[in-house]
């Protein structure tokens, strides 16, 4: 029995693949700090990934856990990217979802940087409704319009449930711009890793494909029909895919 860290912005996210994942794994489902249950404080620097990479390590303590599997979407593939590399001792296997080790240049991360605290001060001047309208009108998440419409209420009702400050925490504090970035460091990754992208996400297509030329031990895994966020637009293929991935060896 493998315990299995999945971390979304909030738990409820990998509920629908409970049964299923439980048959061979305890499952242990996180909010990143800012989400969900989890506190949202004030100063941002709480934030910062290298602080949430030690409350991981400390919540394993904690629990007597010596190693475990970890799966990350999106800003939590981006955490469960930077834990393996500080704790790699800690991880068994790394599943990761439309995620990126961060930015390559300075210049860009300066870019990013400002662009993520002007997205930040519209949510504490906007608040969060505003925030999730114009959220969902990005791009990246184009392909959800074909969701059922009680998908897409779920989905929207779980946006709403964050806070201002925790979002704005996030976005200042584990932003990608402020993230240090861990493209140096993928080739010293010997955990075994999975990336898990949708075909319509061209980005983050892009993105695995280089990452998983820089992984030792990897596979990357592309899902049709769909775009960033495979476990809602895919359910039934994504559980498949990470289940298969847990229970034998690349």
């Amino acid at each position: 029995m493998f315990y299995f860290m999945a971390l979304p912005g909030n738990g409820s996210n990998w509920l629908p693949f409970f049964e299923r994942w439980s048959q061979h794994s305890r499952l242990i489902m996180i909010d990143i700090i800012g989400h969900g249950q989890t506190d949202a404080p004030e100063n941002p620097e709480r934030y910062r990934m290298e602080q949430a990479t030690r409350d991981l390590a400390r919540l394993l303590d904690i629990l007597a856990i010596d190693q475990a599997d970890f799966l990350g979407y999106s800003m939590g593939g981006r955490l469960a990217l930077s834990f393996a590399v500080s704790y790699p001792e800690k991880v068994r296997k790394l599943v990761l979802e439309s995620a990126s080790p961060g930015l390559k240049t300075e210049e860009e991360r300066a870019a990013r940087i400002e662009s993520d605290w002007k997205l930040a001060s519209f949510i504490e001047k906007q608040g969060i409704e505003k925030f999730v309208d114009y959220w969902e009108g990005i791009p990246l998440f184009q392909s959800q319009t074909e969701l059922s419409i009680q998908q897409r209420d779920e989905i929207r009702r779980q946006r709403l449930a964050n806070s201002v400050t925790g979002l704005s925490g996030s976005l200042i504090g584990m932003g990608t711009g402020a993230q240090p970035s861990c493209w140096n460091d993928l080739s010293s990754i010997s955990n075994e890793v999975l990336m898990i992208t949708g075909e319509r996400d061209k980005k983050f297509c892009k993105i695995a494909i280089e990452m998983n030329e820089k992984v030792k031990n990897s596979k990357w895994t592309m899902v049709h029909s769909c775009g960033h966020a495979i476990h809602v637009e895919q359910a039934e293929k994504f559980g498949t895919i990470v289940s298969e991935f847990l229970n034998k060896s690349i």
